[in-house]
């Protein structure tokens, strides 16, 4: 992870600087993706035997936390699109050899969510829709998306059946027109349109495998690391990105203030009410990144012994991990309101952090109902049904 990270801080000034042109193109700037393709950050995650790192998944979060704090677009894409090669780990070995056989650094986008419908062919599936939010995507070459099973006449099959599936570059479209948002613009998160692209056989794989931590004793993988529960390591790309944007915006504030006189011409560093809720909003955002990093060690090493990550404990996993990602989004709040009527103008990055780290939240993962009423409901001796176990 050091070695990434050290990899990525060299280019600290350049890349914060790109994370405005990043604002402007509504995608990472080609210098910026070059950047983190030759870190290695996406391969953190990704088997040796393709190039990959098999990072401790607590390196990989740091990572993704450093390089938020630099820049929120970069964190974001890193988190998300760094998590892919963790699950393509479980396909079947030839789409593994299609997507990394010729190059190591390929950057797969998604999302998971079943947007559109695979209808069963000879061979395989015909899958068509149009998903949404598909990060980094325009600096990909390969897209892993969730898909919902149809019947022969393309109606979804009851109860539902969920696949993930790989597709190349050239199976799909981008809707460069479907991103124009008021934070995390540098993500480029754009539709994706599928028409009638055929997906052979090897290329899907049932998703409740992969929820279930079936996939991985199916393939064959024994690494810690690919038994690491889903409902940890699917999140922990993207809320540790939104800890990393929160950091980011802490130091912007504390060297926008370290000389700063109020028009009452009180310096910052006299006022103590000021000086209060500085504390208090950077100790929240410690916090909140010390227990999602305690959630990842505790899992590890419980894998790594082979015991089970119970439901209730990934539960509580989750709870921490949500509560962790609304508790630094309410402390860059506080440290917002305190920065005074500079921190509005579009120059400086401050305004940018505060509109990233709002933009992240609202991602399906930090969504805190079903995920607090699980857990509560688990500890108190209930079984949580239906939506209160999805990701979980």
């Amino acid at each position: 992870m050091g070695q990434v990270l050290d990899r990525i801080e060299q280019y600290a000034d350049e890349i914060r600087a790109e994370g405005a042109e990043g604002d402007k193109l509504m995608r990472l700037s080609d210098t910026s993706a070059k950047r983190l393709r030759d870190s290695g950050v996406m391969r953190m995650l990704q088997p040796k035997e393709y190039g990959g790192y098999e990072s401790h998944p607590r390196e990989f979060a740091e990572t993704a936390m450093g390089i938020g704090a630099i820049d929120g677009a970069a964190g974001w894409v890193s988190g998300i699109v760094g998590v892919h090669p963790w699950e393509l780990a479980f396909f079947d070995r030839t789409a593994q050899d299609e997507v990394w056989g010729e190059d190591s650094d390929m950057w797969m986008a998604s999302p998971y969510a079943p947007m559109g419908v695979a209808t069963p062919v000879d061979g395989g599936y015909v899958l068509k829709g149009r998903w949404s939010f598909s990060s980094g995507t325009d600096h990909c070459g390969w897209i892993m998306i969730g898909a919902a099973v149809g019947d022969r006449d393309g109606n979804r099959v009851m109860p539902p059946k969920i696949l993930h599936v790989l597709l190349p570059r050239s199976d799909y479209d981008i809707d460069q027109d479907s991103w124009n948002v008021v934070g995390l613009r540098g993500t480029g998160s754009k539709d994706l349109i599928v028409k009638d692209a055929f997906i052979p056989q090897h290329r899907t794989l049932q998703a409740d495998k992969v929820f279930d931590g079936s996939a991985p004793k199916e393939f064959g993988r024994t690494q810690t690391l690919y038994n690491f529960p889903f409902s940890c390591i699917f999140p922990l790309g993207i809320t540790s990105s939104l800890i990393g944007i929160a950091e980011g915006a802490l130091a912007c504030h504390l060297n926008a203030q370290r000389e700063r006189i109020t028009v009452s011409g009180t310096a910052i560093k006299e006022d103590p009410y000021v000086l209060f809720a500085i504390g208090e909003a950077a100790a929240e955002i410690a916090a909140s990144r010390a227990a999602i990093l305690e959630t990842v060690d505790r899992f590890w090493d419980m894998t790594e012994k082979g015991q089970e990550v119970s439901f209730e404990l990934r539960s509580i996993g989750r709870r921490t991990q949500t509560a962790a990602a609304w508790r630094v989004v309410r402390a860059v709040d506080e440290i917002f309101a305190r920065s005074g009527g500079g921190a509005l103008q579009l120059k400086t990055p401050m305004q940018r952090f505060w509109r990233d780290v709002h933009a992240g939240l609202s991602h399906a993962i930090h969504v805190p109902g079903s995920i607090f009423h699980s857990s509560a409901l688990t500890q108190l001796g209930g079984e949580p049904q239906g939506i209160h176990r999805s990701m979980i």
